[in-house]
């Protein structure tokens, strides 16, 4: 696996918030997924309308908050139903999903990158988290991904340890 330890500025996201247990994923994560690609027309000011974002945070035990998303310009209204969060300068480390690989494998490779290199997950000081190894995930999709055997982006939040 290819890692990259990258910043990017701070960002506005609109879309649709789901929350729940592991075992509610399927069906309804899915579904909330969805209906963001579905409705992603309404947003018009998308930053890049090819990548729709996934934005994760185990702030539930046995489960957690995820917005699905795509990143806006300010200019950006608040379709009905919809819901906006805002993502602040983080540094990250990047690597791929590619597609035919396990995604569980994809994350344990990850976490032991974490644990050998010289970076912890960011942890918000306020917010009491779930997951001790990697608490906030972001992923981001490519609009021409197949949804059954899915290549995507996964960005975590880190500190020097």
């Amino acid at each position: 696996m290819n890692y990259k330890i990258i910043t990017l500025p701070s960002y506005r996201a609109v879309g649709l918030k789901w929350e729940g247990t592991f075992s509610e994923i399927v069906p309804n994560l899915k579904n909330v997924i969805q209906q963001v690609k579905d409705r992603a027309d309404e947003l018009e000011n998308r930053v890049n309308p090819n990548v729709q974002l996934g934005l994760s945070y185990h702030v539930i035990e046995n489960g957690f908050e995820h917005y699905a998303v795509y990143e806006v310009s300010e200019e950006q209204e608040i379709p009905e139903g919809m819901i906006e969060i805002r993502v602040p300068e983080w540094t990250y480390v990047m690597t791929t999903h590619n597609k035919g690989e396990d995604i569980q494998k994809t994350y344990t490779d990850l976490h032991q990158w974490l644990f050998d290199s010289d970076y912890t997950a960011f942890r918000e000081a306020s917010v009491d988290y779930y997951d001790p190894y990697m608490p906030i995930k972001h992923e981001y999709y490519p609009s021409n991904q197949d949804p059954n055997d899915p290549h995507f982006d996964i960005y975590i939040p880190i500190v020097k340890k």
